[in-house]
């Protein structure tokens, strides 16, 4: 088996365990897209891991990432990592972590719930269950899914 090489950064920020297949998502929640990319992004995709037999990881240079934005991965892949690197060595590493209660992260999928009323209401759910991940709205109690098309 021959290694992957990608180029190290030297500031930003290395989202490593993404559940396979979400690395897309990921960086959708990063609002990284084609028109606004401005310093490197690297997306590595089914890449061999020691701990899940497979997983993506995202690197994006000169970028630490806020609270909200690690929670909404947290929704995705709730077994990812954040590495904040700083001069190319690792500062912080930190787990996701999913509070068990997600307050305006999520749009409920119910057109009928007060969230989607023009009401003074945040969207807020409970979570269910974290493998899969089961979100259901404290308001209306409907099951969300397709949690990634829903997010805020």
């Amino acid at each position: 088996m021959r290694d992957i090489k990608v180029t190290p950064i030297r500031n930003g920020t290395v989202i490593d365990h993404i559940t396979c297949g979400q690395a897309l998502n990921v960086l959708r929640i990063l609002g990284v897209n084609e028109n606004n990319i401005d310093s490197t992004v690297s997306v590595l995709m089914h890449v061999p891991s020691k701990k899940t037999q497979w997983k993506d990881v995202v690197k994006v240079e000169d970028r630490e990432l806020d609270p909200k934005t690690v929670d909404k991965i947290a929704l995705i892949s709730p077994n990812a990592t954040i590495d904040i690197i700083r001069d190319y060595n690792v500062a912080e590493k930190h787990r996701v972590v999913l509070a068990p209660r997600v307050k305006g992260l999520v749009r409920c999928g119910n057109p009928n719930c007060i969230t989607n009323k023009r009401e003074p209401v945040e969207p807020e759910f409970a979570v269910d269950n974290q493998s899969p991940m089961v979100l259901r709205c404290i308001y209306c109690d409907r099951i969300q899914n397709n949690i990634t098309d829903h997010l805020i």
